[in-house]
């Protein structure tokens, strides 16, 4: 199983950038995506969660109104696009996959994941 995240780079305040997690490994309709982020000095945060058999899709506040998950099966990608970007949204940006059932409506915790990805590095200054 390999997990490829990419997009990331150096955008501006207010800017936007779409993260892909290329998933290779196994059909990606059996699995759940999670995108996490890892700011400096800070712990790994969860995101976001797009539960791919049904297109369910879950966010934790830190990504609510700004971040948006969506999927292409046939292409076996996910993507996160990331609106309004601030300064403190700088962190590596990560994919993780998940092939067991989680409830993702208390939660998405690092825990939840066995698969994960190197990151992309998302830096926002001006």
């Amino acid at each position: 199983v390999q997990l490829q995240a990419s997009g990331g780079g150096l955008v501006q305040p207010g800017g936007s950038l779409r993260l892909s997690c290329a998933v290779s490994g196994f059909p990606l309709d059996d699995s759940a995506i999670g995108w996490f982020r890892r700011a400096p000095g800070k712990y790994r945060e969860g995101l976001s969660c797009i539960r791919n058999s049904d297109g369910s899709t879950y966010y934790t506040d830190s990504a609510k109104g700004r971040f948006t998950v969506s999927r292409d099966n046939a292409k076996n990608t996910v993507y996160l696009q990331l609106n309004s970007l601030k300064p403190d949204d700088t962190a590596i940006y990560y994919c993780a996959a998940t092939r067991r059932y989680s409830d993702f409506t208390i939660g998405i915790w690092v825990s939840q994941f066995e698969f994960w990805g190197q990151g992309t590095l998302v830096t926002v200054s001006s």
